[in-house]
């Protein structure tokens, strides 16, 4: 691909604003998932409490997951992101101010972390869905780059202006700009105007709507293969590596040194971007299982030797194979399933997916307490290589290539 294919998503108007929203959202977003670990630590020294508050906005999400597909593959996708943007502003808004003020305690961030999970069930579908309504198929995948770009990008310098934030003026302000950050990202989203969809012949039913999307996603091999594996390593990725993480650098690496290693991970994501914008990627699924096997070298360096060279350098490492399977998977949903079910097969991806995280926030914690922090780490690196392998024993995810896209198969109305 040329750079001038590369940026041709952004000469779309719908796609452009859409990009804009995403970039904002996406700079609060990183640096407010290293405060809110910092400042629940703060509160209490204990990663049993960063597991509740962590599990507390993924359980409500999860739960309403299903239902937010159904609302996304029936109402506007941009209606129902405004919508979740602008509830995420006032719940996330509510919590930095509770930490600014000094009068947070771990039942409000609970609290608080409910309501911001559940707008985030509702509107993840949308959000994950809404790019092939917003650009011509043959653009698909520097479209997803660039969004990838945007979120890796940023993601590079969010967790380190996060950790400088914490430990200077407090955890706080970081959370107050990523509330401001969804409330932007709410209004920039005014101007998309999606193509009009063809009326359904039948009247809106949920229970009927939901098992057609069960239907299509028990029928799909290659889909519930890697969801469910998904399942079993997001729970080891959510417990040894988000939950474990922080409470092993707080002891060795330090707040900024951790920050550091997320940024690593990020500039890993980034790197891999850039080259995903200029190089097609045949054999999505193969090749994005392979490097989501990365991810397992960082998690066993930070049980075995927690030192910031080390971590920084699997962590990049982690980064570059996350970032090919996240454009092998996107790209393989977005072009194999039709747009009136692809909001509800993003939502039976996210919920097998997502579904094992509350227990890894909530397990870890306890299991590392219980049996150590090293054993539990290297166990966690071992088994995700073995998951990985696992789901590549399925003959359909191997072998599923790129769908052949023409111009003419383009879709005119994304085009202003």
């Amino acid at each position: 691909m040329t750079w001038q294919h590369a940026l041709a998503p952004l000469r779309n108007r719908n796609f452009a604003w859409y990009f804009a929203s995403r970039f904002v959202n996406t700079l609060g977003n990183m640096m407010a998932s290293i405060a809110l670990a910092f400042a629940v630590l703060d509160i209490t020294d204990s990663p049993t409490a960063l597991g509740q508050v962590l599990a507390a906005h993924t359980i409500p999400m999860v739960a309403l997951l299903l239902y937010g597909g159904v609302i996304a593959d029936r109402f506007p996708r941009t209606l129902v992101l405004q919508f979740s943007n602008f509830a995420s502003a006032l719940s996330q808004g509510a919590i930095a101010l509770l930490v600014l003020g000094g009068h947070a305690e771990i039942w409000m961030l609970v609290v608080l972390s409910v309501a911001h999970g559940a707008v985030s069930g509702i509107g993840f579908p949308a959000m994950a869905s809404v790019l092939p309504q917003l650009v011509p198929r043959e653009h698909l995948q520097p479209a997803n780059a660039l969004i990838s770009l945007t979120r890796n990008g940023m993601a590079v310098l969010g967790p380190t202006a996060g950790a400088l934030l914490v430990v200077t003026v407090g955890s706080g302000w970081a959370l107050a700009v990523d509330a401001a950050t969804w409330l932007v990202a709410a209004l920039l989203l005014l101007p998309v105007a999606l193509p009009p969809r063809t009326p359904s012949a039948e009247p809106a039913d949920t229970v009927r709507e939901l098992r057609e999307g069960w239907s299509f996603f028990w029928a799909t091999p290659w889909l519930w293969a890697v969801v469910v594996g998904f399942g079993v390593l997001n729970f080891i990725h959510a417990g040894a590596w988000f939950t474990l993480g922080p409470a092993v650098a707080d002891d060795t690496i330090g707040r900024q040194g951790w920050g550091y290693v997320l940024s690593a991970e990020a500039i890993g994501l980034l790197v891999m971007t850039l080259v995903l914008l200029r190089v097609r990627l045949e054999r999505p699924l193969l090749l994005g299982m392979l490097g989501m096997a990365m991810m397992a070298l960082p998690i066993l360096v930070l049980g075995v030797s927690p030192h910031v060279v080390a971590l920084v350098v699997t962590a990049f490492l982690a980064g570059v194979g996350t970032e090919v399977f996240g454009m092998g998977w996107n790209l393989a949903m977005q072009e194999n399933i039709d747009d009136s079910m692809l909001s509800r097969a993003y939502s039976y991806d996210a919920l097998g997916s997502f579904i094992a995280l509350p227990l890894g926030q909530l397990a870890f914690g306890p299991l590392a307490l219980a049996f150590g922090f090293e054993e539990v780490l290297v166990a966690s690196a071992v088994a995700y290589v073995v998951v990985v392998g696992l789901v590549l024993c399925s003959r359909s995810v191997r072998a599923l290539q790129r769908v052949p896209v023409t111009p003419s198969e383009s879709v005119t109305s994304a085009t202003p």
